[in-house]
């Protein structure tokens, strides 16, 4: 346990910070599952528009530095290839 003032402080922030990050690293990952359901499913158009939203989250995440830019930059790409994948299995 802290035991001085600014310890027990920190230590409150940090359960508050790893509630958020949580939440938003929660987030992101239901949009790219979200897309590769739809992809699985077969559905090109409804997988093209849980792209674009997949795309804003993930996005919205590299700049508030919850995911690094290189591994949001590899998501969208790997989805993308996916989704154009279905276009030549169809």
């Amino acid at each position: 346990m802290a035991n001085t003032k600014q310890a027990r402080k920190r230590a409150r922030q940090t359960v508050a910070r790893n509630l958020h990050l949580a939440a938003q690293r929660s987030q992101y990952r239901t949009a790219i599952k979200k897309v590769r359901k739809l992809v699985a499913a077969g559905d090109k158009a409804a997988a093209l528009e849980a792209f674009k939203a997949a795309e804003s989250v993930i996005d919205k995440m590299a700049r508030k530095h919850v995911l690094h830019g290189n591994a949001a930059a590899r998501h969208k790409s790997r989805l993308s290839a996916e989704i154009k994948a279905m276009a030549a299995a169809a």
